[in-house]
C-alpha cells in the first residue's frame, strides 16, 4: 500500500461527507416542511403531508448511511475511481440534450414523444446507442407514465397526437 491509500483510510471521505449533510439536509427540510401541510387524511388517516414526510425521512436515512461510508473510510473499487476521475463531458451533454428536446417539443408533440426523446438521449448518455429500440421503449414508458397521471391521479399533461389516440382528449 503506498502513503495515500493509508491516508485516505485514516481520513473521513469529504466528499461523501457533503453528500451526507446535503442529503440529510434536504431530508430536514422536506420534514419540516410536510409537517406544516396541515391534515386532511381521508379515511384512511393520511394526508398530503405525510408524502414528504415519508421521502425527508428517506433522505435523512439516507444521509446517515453516507456519514457511516465516510467515516469508516470505505472507498470505491480502484476501478470506479479511475473512471470517475476523468471527465467525461459527452454523457452529460446528452442528457443536458435530451432534457433541452423535452422542453421545447413538451407543448408542440406532447408529454409521451418529448419523454420518449430524453429517454432515448440519456440512455445513449449510458452507452446504449441503438435509437432503433431505446425510441420505442422510451415512448411505451411515457405513454405508461401519462395514463397513469391522466387516468389515476386525474393530472393533466401536455397531449399529443399518441395521447389523444389512446387515451382520447
Amino acid at each position: 500500500m503506498t502513503g495515500r491509500d493509508l491516508d485516505s483510510r485514516r481520513r473521513p471521505d469529504g466528499a461523501t461527507l457533503t453528500i451526507a449533510a446535503v442529503l440529510a439536509g434536504l431530508g430536514v427540510l422536506l420534514i419540516w416542511e410536510g409537517g406544516r401541510i396541515p391534515e386532511k387524511g381521508g379515511y384512511a388517516g393520511i394526508g398530503s403531508g405525510d408524502l414528504p414526510v415519508f421521502v425527508g425521512a428517506g433522505l435523512v436515512l439516507l444521509g446517515l448511511a453516507h456519514a457511516v461510508k465516510a467515516l469508516r473510510g470505505q472507498s470505491q473499487d480502484q476501478d470506479i475511481v479511475a473512471t470517475a476521475d476523468r471527465h467525461l463531458a459527452m454523457p452529460v451533454l446528452m442528457i443536458v440534450a435530451g432534457l433541452f428536446l423535452q422542453l421545447i417539443l413538451l407543448k408542440p408533440l406532447g408529454f409521451s414523444i418529448a419523454t420518449g426523446l430524453l429517454f432515448a438521449c440519456t440512455t445513449a448518455a449510458f452507452g446504449k446507442r441503438n435509437l432503433a429500440l431505446t425510441l420505442p421503449i422510451g415512448l411505451v414508458f411515457a405513454l405508461v407514465v401519462y395514463g397513469v397521471f391522466d387516468g389515476l391521479l386525474q393530472l393533466k399533461l401536455p397531449a399529443g397526437f399518441p395521447e389523444t389516440l389512446i387515451f382520447g382528449s
